[in-house]
């Protein structure tokens, strides 16, 4: 018999032995990473479904309902997230699946203008049965580093880890909620100014330090931060560039944005953690800066894509168009 089982009723060891073995485990599909959404309510409700066979749990899923703060976007901005796509086992069959995404689009149905699901594991495998339920693919890259002591970096890129480090750039973690809010203070302009997409609160950022689900991998110049990292990690196998900012146009000589990369891919040879996932670079065959930068950090490209179920057609329409705006806005200082 199959049934679909929220947070209260989900067996934990289950959850966690699903984890373990699931060809398409991430950090965001844990127990681990529910407590952290928990723990920021103030930006997001969670929400967990799984799918139990007999007693077995056979697939997962773990997202978030978002929307934006202010009280007249919040209706038109609700969005539902699910980070790294779905658990399932090598034993989870098409109809198993199926039934977990039909559940899922009901259930989220009026509590989101939408539901996305963005993918850091090839599910080419179910693509039919991503169809079959209303989704339709997205095509989207992602850069992943497998980080070990055959990994090398473009040239450039050591050349600048050099120069930086010679110059006295210093890598650390870090060590204080002082630090995380220097490095978001960076990390709020550069949202602002270029990305001009909605960001987290400050408390968010905190809230990840004081859980310590992760790390913040810093770089500061003469005991100041100039750039850094917000880094998810998941046991060995893979530590996730979640945001990374930098002062690179104030400190030109230093590369800061490149040091903050650098950073993580030594934590992650230290550690023994398989890979560096970039988490996102772009659609295909649209120039993209941020793309032909992550490259040179020796990783190999794929393009796991991303799913996508429209729950309201008029709502997502306005919202792509109002997004679109805010990113078109010019910005005068």
């Amino acid at each position: 018999m199959l049934r679909i089982l929220t947070y209260n009723e989900i067996d934990k060891h289950q959850w966690q032995a699903l984890v373990d073995q699931s060809p398409t485990t991430s950090w965001f599909q844990t127990p681990e990473a529910y407590e952290f959404y928990m723990s920021v309510l103030h930006e997001m409700t969670p929400f967990v479904y799984a799918l139990q066979c007999d007693g077995n749990m056979k697939a997962l899923l773990c997202g978030y309902v978002t929307k934006e703060q202010c009280p007249l976007k919040q209706f038109f901005t609700r969005r539902a997230i699910v980070i790294g796509g779905l658990l399932v086992t090598d034993t989870t069959t098409d109809e198993q699946l199926q039934s977990l995404l039909l559940e899922v689009k009901e259930r989220l149905h009026s509590k989101a203008i939408y539901l996305e699901f963005r993918n850091l594991h090839d599910y080419s495998r179910w693509h039919q049965i991503f169809e079959q339920a209303g989704f339709f693919y997205q095509p989207h890259l992602n850069i992943q580093v497998t980080c070990n002591a055959a990994h090398n970096m473009s040239e450039q890129r050591i050349r600048q880890v050099k120069k930086a480090l010679k110059n006295g750039v210093e890598i650390c973690q870090a060590q204080s909620e002082a630090d995380i809010k220097a490095w978001y203070q960076i990390l709020q302009q550069l949202y602002l100014k270029k990305v001009r997409t909605p960001l987290w609160s400050e408390e968010f950022f905190l809230q990840f330090y004081r859980n310590g689900v992760g790390k913040y991998l810093l770089v500061k110049f003469n005991g100041k931060v100039i750039g850094g990292m917000m880094c998810p990690i998941f046991n060995n196998k893979a530590i996730y560039e979640w945001y990374v900012c930098g002062l690179d146009e104030e400190y030109r000589e230093l590369y800061p944005s490149v040091m903050a990369t650098y950073a993580a891919i030594e934590y992650a040879k230290k550690q023994n953690i398989e890979i560096l996932d970039f988490m996102g670079a772009g659609k295909p065959d649209i120039p993209y800066g941020v793309r032909d930068f992550k490259m040179e950090f020796g990783g190999e490209l794929v393009e796991h894509g991303r799913y996508l179920y429209v729950h309201n057609t008029l709502l997502y329409k306005f919202g792509v168009w109002n997004v679109n705006q805010l990113k078109n806005r010019i910005i005068i200082n």
